[in-house]
């Protein structure tokens, strides 16, 4: 959130007012703004470790409005091509299995509401709030014969501290619809634990992540399920083909006036089944393997 820094100005009175003005005050300076926005972008969008973007550039940008109250609202949007990538030209995964709806979206909006308070103590604010994440498309009937939506909705928790220059926080993120199209999903939940370090020398602040993707239920509705590599999958839990530990550290420059850049090596442990990446590309990579990661972003 950008800061308004307060200036005074000292108005010095000439020889020919001193008699009539002796001092003038300065005008007080405005208050921040309620609303604030970014845009960003990035040589490849990973959200949780995975690219969201088939390893290609991204842009990004939202607003955010923030009460006194300790209420917010926000939108934040970026563009991606896993959705088509995923679902083919025939409306199943990798393009594969039984046919149904063409399944694309450009782009990923993501709509959030919530209440942000320091409750303990001053630089411990404590987080709750609803996460949407929208994909501009219809649904699909995937390769296990079920109607499907990428669609999600996710609650979440977090608790944020502050040392001195280390700050953070810790969060627990619970879907309570399925999980990006992901069969039998609801349930899955994400803990995450993000810290900070301001050095202090040329603007650098030092940073860490690590978080684990728990993906709910099992590919046993249905047909069978076939994977991008044609391979038949059955009675397989979403925990053994989807879920996985990610992890990123990174420096982050400000550069003032609203605008920093970062540069992060992002990985995940996200794991292969039957010779097949459970997160893959159109042309058999893992799309959650590590990587470097560098940005830029503007605030306003």
């Amino acid at each position: 959130m950008k800061t308004i820094q307060k200036s005074a100005i000292a108005l010095a009175a000439s020889g020919l007012f001193a008699s009539a003005v002796s001092a003038q005050t300065a005008p007080a300076a405005p208050e921040p703004s309620p609303i604030t926005a970014n845009v960003t972008v990035v040589n490849d969008y990973r959200y949780r470790g995975i690219s969201q973007s088939n390893f290609q550039p991204a842009i990004q940008g939202g607003f955010d409005y923030a009460h006194d109250s300790g209420f917010y609202i926000g939108n934040w949007n970026s563009s991606i091509s896993w959705i088509s990538d995923a679902y083919g030209p025939n409306g199943a995964v990798g393009g594969r299995g039984s046919s149904g709806k063409a399944m694309s979206a450009p782009v990923e909006m993501d709509f959030y509401a919530g209440f942000k308070k320091e409750l303990i103590g001053e630089g411990f604010a404590s987080d709750f709030g609803v996460l949407q994440y929208y994909y501009p498309t219809s649904g699909v009937i995937n390769s296990s014969g079920v109607a499907t939506t990428p669609n999600t909705t996710e609650l979440y928790a977090a608790q944020n501290f502050t040392f001195g220059p280390l700050s953070g926080f810790v969060k627990f993120s619970y879907a309570v619809s399925t999980l990006f199209g992901n069969v039998n999903s609801q349930g899955s939940y994400y803990p995450d634990l993000t810290m900070n370090y301001d050095t202090g020398v040329w603007g650098l602040t030092a940073n860490a992540h690590v978080g684990y993707q728990y993906v709910a239920g099992n590919q046993n509705s249905g047909a069978a399920y076939t994977n991008y590599f044609g391979n038949s999958i059955s009675g397989v839990s979403n925990s053994t083909l989807y879920s996985y530990t990610d992890w990123k550290l990174g420096v982050t420059k400000d550069f003032g006036g609203g605008l920093s850049g970062s540069v992060a090596y992002i990985g995940t442990n996200a794991a292969s089944y039957k010779g097949a990446y459970s997160y893959v590309s159109p042309n058999g990579k893992n799309l959650g393997g590590s990587t470097g990661i560098v940005s830029l972003t503007k605030t306003f």
